[in-house]
């Protein structure tokens, strides 16, 4: 599963890198005016999310080196063997999976897991932490990051996202550029917290047994589009998975899909927004989609592409194509 993160994404992870330089040397500024006072007190907050941020690899990586950023891994069960997102090589497997009908589960990280996050960055030095998570309808974690703060002697302040994927992963790129800036940790759950009431989530499932399977929509539903060969476009609304179309076939569900989505574009400010579309097992088809969003968003960088993570991949199935849209507000110079 390839990823592609076009221009717009990388320049946002250029500014992040231009805000710690610019804090480093105002910190400096500060130590050397305080003279025989000693420093000036500074607050260094990290950000801590979980792998359904759906955050590029490449992005995660380099802000993770100097402890800024952590990813709690999700636990994925596939048959018997559990693997942790991001810490095993488990798309192909549970692509296989999927198309075979092997039983596949998901479970929220463990409080230890987030405990032992949690410490890391205190010996990194930070002295606060925003946890931001998948949402508390979808997922126990953000429970599981609550009992982990209470354990810790780090301040934590735990945010339910209400959301999934690229839409999380705005509201932490939204915080990691608010804690580059210097800002308290109040600020920059605020930061968050504001990006994230931008953001909507819509997709389309070629089948909704994965989802019914997992819970995540009930039986009648299900039966809907089995019987009915339904093909409804989903939203998230709410933290919850929820219909908001129903079409009836593939083709023209992604077609309407793409609608719903400039639609959406269209009605912000100066038509300007940022996109992500997610996929699993069909990238050619989430590239012909970006591409058509790309003409019917103009005011809009290109969408980054990139295959769903695996814990929310398990639910929604082979064939998922889901465009995040993003406000602009928080990435601007």
């Amino acid at each position: 599963m390839t990823e592609r993160v076009p221009a717009g994404w990388v320049w946002v992870k250029e500014k992040l890198a231009r805000l710690r330089q610019q804090t480093t040397l105002r910190q400096q500024t500060a130590q050397g005016r305080a003279g025989a006072a000693g420093p000036a007190a500074v607050v260094r907050v990290a950000v801590v999310t979980d792998s359904a941020a759906a955050l590029p690899v490449d992005w995660v990586k380099s802000l993770a080196a100097d402890g800024r950023l952590s990813v709690v891994p999700m636990p994925v069960m596939v048959g018997e063997e559990i693997y942790g997102e991001g810490e095993d090589d488990i798309a192909e497997r549970l692509a296989i999976a999927l198309a075979s009908g092997i039983p596949v589960k998901t479970s929220r990280p463990s409080p230890g897991q987030f405990e032992q996050a949690y410490l890391g960055v205190q010996e990194r030095g930070f002295e606060a932490i925003v946890s931001i998570h998948i949402s508390g309808e979808l997922s126990g974690t953000a429970d599981a990051a609550r009992l982990a703060a209470g354990r810790v002697g780090i301040p934590v302040e735990v945010l339910d996202s209400r959301t999934v994927g690229m839409a999380q992963g705005m509201g932490v790129q939204s915080a990691l550029t608010a804690a580059a800036e210097g800002r308290g940790a109040s600020e920059v759950r605020s930061f968050a917290e504001d990006q994230l009431k931008q953001t909507r989530v819509y997709f389309y499932v070629p089948s909704l047994e994965q989802l019914r399977r997992g819970g995540r929509i009930g039986t009648a539903a299900s039966l809907l589009g089995t019987v009915l060969a339904i093909k409804p476009i989903l939203a998230v609304d709410g933290g919850r998975i929820v219909p908001l179309e129903k079409v009836r076939s593939g083709p023209r569900a992604i077609a309407r899909l793409e609608e719903i989505v400039a639609a959406d574009v269209g009605s912000r400010t100066g038509g300007q927004a940022r996109l992500a579309v997610h996929h699993f097992g069909n990238l050619a088809a989430a590239e012909e989609l970006a591409a058509r969003l790309a003409e019917s968003c103009p005011g809009c960088p290109a969408p980054q592409i990139s295959a769903l993570p695996a814990v929310l991949a398990a639910h929604a199935g082979l064939g998922v194509l889901a465009v995040i849209v993003g406000g602009s507000s928080a990435f601007g110079d």
